[in-house]
This record gives structure tokens, sequence and C-alpha cells, in this order.
């Protein structure tokens, strides 16, 4: 223990400043083991891209509370999120700020309650979740931080408890990583981890660096299969998928919201719905989609309502 804790707003902003870079750093390394929904090769840089621009949103945003904060960088993320990653992750953050509303200060059992508000809106995202993913990462750290406070002796609102959760959910999320090589045929087979759930261990990891003011800890990447530097690129001789991603931001109601999802899953893969935010007549919805051809993606979504900031990318394009 060397840092001094932090538990307020400039500790949440030192987290998205640190989640940047740190994706930046990585953002090679994770496009190179991309193989997982498709090997496009773009993770690393579809996360960093999502990231910089919810940190972009509140670098000059003057608040105390947490919980808006952190809504405001997550809804950024969700309006301009880029590929099934990006987009998990800008929702992982609405997710994760929800029980933080009204809060100044986190403590062990408010980063529990965020972890698993950021663990069911990223699950409950998704048409098709499937283990072994980022999806994993999450989930992992949520259940750890839930077993850290039944084991922690230490009053809830101190330091040291929220210290106890932080260091539980660090090692939990490490084995998770680890494990997603062989959770999933593909990345099994590559013999590699997935690329998105290294990605939120990124996230997570910037996370413990910003509270603990420890730093990052590189060391913990160097064991991870097919993650050196002097590892091939993965994705680039891996069979790609044919098609194209469409995303879009669209008003619906529930049911509207409800028939678009059936409608996508009847014609592609790889869907993600989430409400960015709410209003009188319903919601905006971040949408994402993996379809043979984008005509076909496009047309439901107009059935639907009026999609904005639409775009639709080659899924067989690798960045070699």
């Amino acid at each position: 223990m060397t840092g001094k804790i932090a538990t307020g707003v400039p500790a949440a902003a030192a987290w998205l400043e640190s989640m940047v870079g740190s994706l930046a750093n990585h953002s090679d390394r994770l496009d190179a083991i991309n193989i997982f929904p498709v090997a496009d090769g773009d993770t690393g840089s579809n996360l960093y891209l999502t990231a910089r621009t919810a940190h972009d949103a509140v670098s000059v945003l003057e608040s105390d509370d947490l919980g808006d904060f952190l809504a405001t960088a997550g809804r950024a993320g969700m309006e301009s999120a880029r590929g099934n990653s990006g987009t998990l992750l800008a929702v992982y953050l609405v997710g994760f700020s929800e029980p933080l509303r009204g809060h100044q200060r986190l403590t062990g059992p408010l980063l529990a309650a965020a972890l698993e508000r950021g663990r069911v809106r990223a699950w409950s995202a998704l048409s098709d979740p499937v283990p072994g993913t980022m999806l994993s990462v999450a989930e992992a750290a949520a259940r750890a931080a839930t077993g850290a406070l039944t084991a922690s002796t230490a009053d809830p609102s101190s330091r040291a408890h929220l210290r106890e959760v932080l260091d539980a959910v660090q090692s939990a999320v490490l084995a998770s990583v680890v494990s997603t090589e062989s959770q999933l045929g593909a990345l099994s087979t590559a013999r590699v981890v997935d690329a998105g759930a290294v990605g939120m261990m990124l996230v997570i990891d910037t996370l413990y660096a910003a509270v603990t003011g420890d730093g990052l800890d590189e060391s913990r990447y160097t064991p991870l299969h097919g993650y050196g530097i002097q590892d091939p690129h993965i994705h680039s001789v891996s069979e790609a998928e044919e098609g194209v991603e469409v995303m879009c931001t669209i008003a619906l109601d529930a049911l509207e919201a409800a028939t678009l999802r059936a409608r996508l899953d009847s014609i592609g893969t790889s869907v993600v719905m989430s409400a960015v935010s709410d209003g009188a007549d319903g919601y905006r919805w971040r949408v994402h989609v993996h379809a043979p051809r984008a005509e076909e993606a496009l047309d439901a979504m107009r059935q639907a309502g009026e999609p904005v900031n639409i775009s639709v990318t080659d899924l067989c394009t690798h960045d070699d």
C-alpha cells in the first residue's frame, strides 16, 4: 500500500483519464488478439475512442456528485460508441454511475453496488450474452466485491474497507481474464485470451489505480497468452466474418424497442441495445448489430423510428 485513497469526483476524473491513456497504450495488442465475436482487429481502437469521448465530455464539468459525473461520461460514450466493445463499455459506465447518484465519496458498499449495476446493464444490453468475454470480467468484479463486503470486518464507510473491496476485485478480474481462453472455442484454438476481457481488466485496473494512488501494474498483463508485443496479430490470420456492423441512436418507447430488438435478432448477430436517456415519450437507445447487409438493418431501424448517428462498417476489413 503506497498511495493515498481518493474517493471523490477528482478520483473519478483521474480514473477516466487513466482509462483513456491505458487503452491507448494497449490498443495495438488488444486489436492483435481480437478474434471474437468477429476477427476484425478493432477492439482496442473501439474501447479507446469510446473512452476518450466519455472523458472529453466531463473534462471541464464541475460537479461533486459521483453519479452525475460518471453518468454524463457514460451517456456521451454511448452516443458515439464504437463497435460492440465500445458500446458495452459505455453501457457499463452508465450502469456503474447509477448507485452513486447523490454521493460525493466512494465507499466499499457503493463500489460493490456500482460494479453490480454495471454488470447488469452490460449483460442485459446484449440479446445473446456470451461468457468468456468482457461480460465475464464484469461479473467476476461484481461477485468479488460482494464477497469482500461479507468477509470484511472493517467499518463499511472507511477507506480501509474500500481498499479491501478493491483488492478482492483486482484479484478476481485477472483470474477471469485468464479463464476466457478456455471458455470460448475460438480462443482456445488460437491460444489467446479475449481482447474485450483484457480491455475490461484495464478499465477495472485503472479504477483501482485512481482510487488507491498505486499506479497501474503493467506486470499483470505479461502472462496473458498472446498478449506480448512479440506475439503475432492473431486477427490478421483468422477468418473474418462477412457483413457489416450497423450502429445508430434512436428514440423509442419500450414496446418499439422490444420490437426492433426482435427484428434485428432475426436478421443479424451481436445485437446490443441500451437506453442512453429517458424522456416524456420514451428513451433514446444506442443500437448495434452485425448484419449480412446494411440496408436490411437500416430498414428495420427506420421502420421503428428515426435513427441518427448512423455508422456502417465493413466487418471484413482488417487493420493490418
